[in-house]
């Protein structure tokens, strides 16, 4: 590529310089506009719903990939496990130069009689290339540790099975919690923006009506500081959000936690009837099962938790591993029997390598058989080893009886929950139109000064800790029915189809 210095520029003609510099300026308009583009196009915001961020998990997340490998190891040792009970074949050949073929030495009488005592003879064995090729097959007509790791693998594979069940339960629970942390977390800045838009609104007022001589400048002084105490929590309410995002951007196993948006909006859930929501709204409860009504029965719970919850079911697994592990150490004692054969092919020959010689020069021999095989005596190891194994199974039944009491007092107290997040955001919702209303009344009266400034920032501090609190109450019911639904072991998304709402699907 030619570049131009400044002299050669200048000695161009106009034209030529008009239409050199016109196209470097098209160039890098060119430049800065496709930077421009791929800046953008990597800071677009991701919009997700819930079930989208489920979605995502489920086929991206880490914990879920590492437990579907497991499962697939698990697998092919069923597969290992089996090949002890089918036929073994193997294949041998060697191929032997003798560069200085072995020799004996054998009395010569063995040839001659009047030979002398001391008189040998040497005796080379062996050509100058030997060949021998082996196939030997074998197969187990009995053998109680082959059957019996069979039954042991297919239970590992089972337990390998629920294990990915459990843990994509708990990752579905992880993404529905950091959801709603997200949705509590922005709800806190949007509240806070609140508060600091109607204190810098009174501010103004205040400092209008101090002007007027209708305030004094305590009352000034008064609402500057409760801006400055409302700024720094604003910062805070900033900083919990972007943690929140970064939460559910590890579950979702994102790059960029800051593009990461989520739909739905805490203050504006009605958890009185479910069609009295919005579109986004609908799908966040939808998905955790809201019916306008309080949890399951508790009885009904813990029955549910019994028969469908992973972790125990998980350990009944291990239970019943253990149980087929001791009696593969038991099964030991007994014999094994197999049934051999083979079948061997022998050639030599002198000078030049000749694959396995002339066909005179070949030696065939054929054996099947059967072996029999009786442990008697191996020391005490054997014994140890049952009795270990007897251990690890008492272990593994009482674990297995604690975490169902676990299982049951858990699921009881996050029944107890959801039904009191319920009630209390119902009755939360009542007090965020009542302070609303104290709010517009105060903020009338001061105005009209016919109330002081003090009970202005009352109002205004009981109406934002109103809807905080009514905030806080959606989040702890959705988050305690997410709990409950792990707890339970009917997970949405993967054991349950997850009810349609109508919420919106964006891209």
């Amino acid at each position: 590529m030619t570049v131009l210095t400044a002299r050669e520029l200048l000695c161009l003609g106009s034209w030529k310089r008009a239409l050199i510099v016109a196209v470097a300026v098209i160039l890098t308009l060119t430049w800065v506009t496709a930077e421009a583009l791929l800046g953008q196009e990597a800071t677009a915001t991701r919009t997700f719903s819930l079930g989208q961020a489920v979605n995502t998990a489920l086929h991206q997340n880490r914990d879920v990939q590492a437990a579907r490998l497991a499962l697939q190891e698990a697998d092919k040792q069923v597969t290992e496990a089996w090949s002890q009970v089918y036929p073994s074949v193997d294949f041998s050949a060697s191929y032997t130069r003798n560069v200085s073929p072995s020799v004996n030495f054998l009395p010569a009488v063995f040839f001659n009689p009047q030979a002398g005592p001391d008189d040998f003879i040497k005796v080379q064995f062996g050509a100058d290339n030997v060949w021998n090729s082996a196939i030997n097959v074998e197969q187990p007509l009995f053998s109680g540790s082959a059957f019996i790791g069979v039954g042991a693998a297919g239970r590992y594979k089972d337990l390998q099975r629920e294990m990915v069940r459990g843990i994509t339960q708990n990752v579905v629970t992880q993404v529905r919690t950091a959801y709603y942390h997200l949705l509590l977390a922005q709800e806190q800045v949007r509240l806070t923006q609140n508060s600091v838009h109607r204190v810098q609104e009174s501010l103004k007022e205040t400092q209008a009506m101090n002007k007027a001589g209708l305030a004094s400048d305590y009352d000034v002084l008064r609402l500057q500081v409760e801006l400055a105490n409302l700024e720094p929590n604003l910062r805070r309410s900033q900083n919990a959000v972007s943690q929140a995002r970064r939460e559910i951007a590890v579950q979702l196993a994102l790059p960029d936690s800051e593009s990461v948006a989520v739909e739905g909006s805490l203050a504006e859930m009605n958890l009185d009837s479910l069609d009295a929501n919005s579109a986004a709204n609908r799908g966040v409860l939808a998905y955790a099962g809201f019916d306008g009504e309080g949890a399951q029965e508790a009885r009904e719970a813990v029955g549910m938790a019994e028969d469908q919850r992973s972790d125990l079911r998980q350990l009944e697994l291990t239970q019943s591993l253990r149980k087929t592990e001791m009696r593969l150490e038991q099964i030991a004692y007994l014999p094994k029997i197999t049934l051999f054969g083979s079948y061997i092919i022998n050639a030599q020959n002198n000078g030049s390598p000749e694959f396995f010689g002339q066909p005179g020069l070949r030696a065939y021999s054929r054996n099947v058989g059967v072996r029999v095989t009786v442990p008697i005596f191996q020391g005490f190891r054997r014994n140890a080893r049952i009795d270990e194994k007897r251990a690890a199974l008492r272990q593994a039944e009482t674990q297995t009886r604690l975490a169902e009491a676990q299982a049951r007092a858990q699921v009881q107290t996050l029944v107890d929950q959801t039904d009191e997040a319920l009630l209390r955001a119902r009755g939360q919702k009542l007090a965020v139109g009542q302070a609303q209303r104290g709010f517009d009344i105060a903020s009338a009266q001061y105005r009209e000064g016919l109330s002081s400034q003090l009970e202005l920032t009352d109002a205004e501090v009981a109406l934002r800790q109103s809807e905080f609190n009514y905030a806080q109450a959606v989040y702890d019911y959705l988050v305690a029915r997410a709990q409950l639904d792990q707890a339970t072991g009917r997970v949405p998304g993967v054991d349950v189809d997850v009810p349609s709402a109508g919420a919106s699907e964006n891209q």
